[in-house]
């Protein structure tokens, strides 16, 4: 199958370690860049320093990060369009067990909107949008990756 990886960015190593693995049960597989290209001649940042970037500027609206940021988001989204389903990898995160942010429940939405599969790695978290979480009959694997089938 071809899949699309969707997550928190703070996830990036981990979606890295569960891309490889599906590529070795024989899945295609795309995700967010583990580099971000910057500046104006082009360089690139890890995602972990674009991260914190991210976080440093949350309140800076004319931050470049933040014109960038539309750019990303669309970039994933043809991802999702590429794939024939979605993974989340939903791991704890801000004292959330099994947590899905803003971005991700786009991206959940878009897959859904698509009607794409959703496959959430671990179980929906208990958060004020569970009911949109349920509402896009994602398959729970609870990690077993032997679940992800077309």
């Amino acid at each position: 199958m071809n899949l699309t990886l969707c997550g928190s960015i703070a996830f990036i190593h981990e979606m890295d370690d569960l891309r490889q693995k599906l590529e070795a049960l024989g899945h295609s597989v795309q995700m967010p860049p583990m580099t971000e290209r910057i500046g104006e001649h082009g360089q690139h940042i890890s995602a972990d320093e674009y991260y914190a970037l991210k976080k440093a500027a949350d309140t800076d609206l004319n931050h470049w990060i933040w014109k960038n940021h539309g750019d990303c988001i669309s970039a994933h989204f043809r991802k999702i369009e590429w794939a024939d389903a979605v993974v989340i990898l939903n791991l704890s995160k801000n004292n959330i067990e099994h947590y899905v942010g803003p971005n991700t429940l786009m991206e959940m939405g878009y897959a859904f909107a698509l009607n794409k599969p959703i496959y959430l790695f671990n179980p929906i978290p208990r958060i004020s949008y569970f009911e949109e979480l349920i509402g896009m009959n994602p398959i729970i694997i609870s990690g077993d990756l032997s679940l992800i089938h077309s």
